[in-house]
């Protein structure tokens, strides 16, 4: 029947998109990856505090992928047929945390991309985990983090720089409101994380106030030693 020769309760009903099926990560016994073979390092701190200029850098200096949970999520949202598109739009609009088996599931399927296409073995993780219930979904189905990289910034810092960024970046969440919101969901959901992992003594804590520089010279201590350079 036409949508359009329904009563309007009911052509309301049959409008509304059906709510897309999210991935089954808990039929996983085992992860994905062996902490052996594969090195994860999550990087955290708040809305423009620097994760992807250092991510860049280390990518660059030993020989790392950088995924990014945002970038991937916002590709995925553009994606043509893409099952999760409208879902994922909605929830960055309003600054909300997508659902977290859709950013596990494409953060995973990133991996093994990069590991069949470039064998590599070593990513970081950009912005993830956002809720300490996607930091342990994610170590039970794809593989332990080798340590959390924790970038501090003052809110009043990072809300100059996503303010100016937002004046040519096009992103829908580089606005006052949306930054603001972004902020309360990081102090929320992320600083539960950070505690987590302090108390397995996985957290590496950096300023991000220095200079670009500054910042990195204090990274590569830190991949300087995981690897014994």
């Amino acid at each position: 029947m036409n949508p359009s020769a329904l009563p309007r309760k009911q052509k309301i009903a049959a409008e509304k998109p059906k709510e897309p099926k999210l991935p089954n990560l808990e039929d996983r016994k085992i992860p994905t990856f062996d902490q052996k073979d594969v090195t994860v390092v999550f990087v955290l701190g708040g809305p423009g505090a620097g994760k992807g200029t250092q991510c860049a850098k280390i990518k660059e200096d030993y020989d790392f992928v950088h995924l990014s949970a945002g970038d991937l999520l916002r590709e995925e949202q553009q994606r043509e047929g893409s099952q999760y598109g409208e879902l994922i739009k909605s929830y960055i609009k309003d600054g909300l945390i997508v659902p977290m088996e859709v950013t596990i599931v494409l953060l995973e399927n990133a991996m093994k991309d990069a590991m069949k296409k470039q064998n590599k073995s070593r990513f970081l993780i950009d912005g993830f985990p956002r809720k300490l219930d996607q930091a342990v979904k994610f170590e039970e189905a794809v593989v332990p983090c080798q340590f959390v990289l924790y970038f501090e910034c003052p809110e009043e810092v990072l809300l100059k720089r996503l303010l100016k960024r937002g004046e040519s970046s096009g992103r829908i969440d580089d606005n006052i409101e949306s930054i603001k919101k972004r902020f309360r969901v990081f102090a929320d959901t992320s600083f539960p994380v950070i505690e987590e992992y302090e108390t397995q003594g996985k957290v590496k804590k950096l300023s991000c106030e220095n200079s670009v520089d500054g910042v990195y010279d204090e990274v590569k201590k830190i991949f300087d030693n995981l690897f014994n350079q």
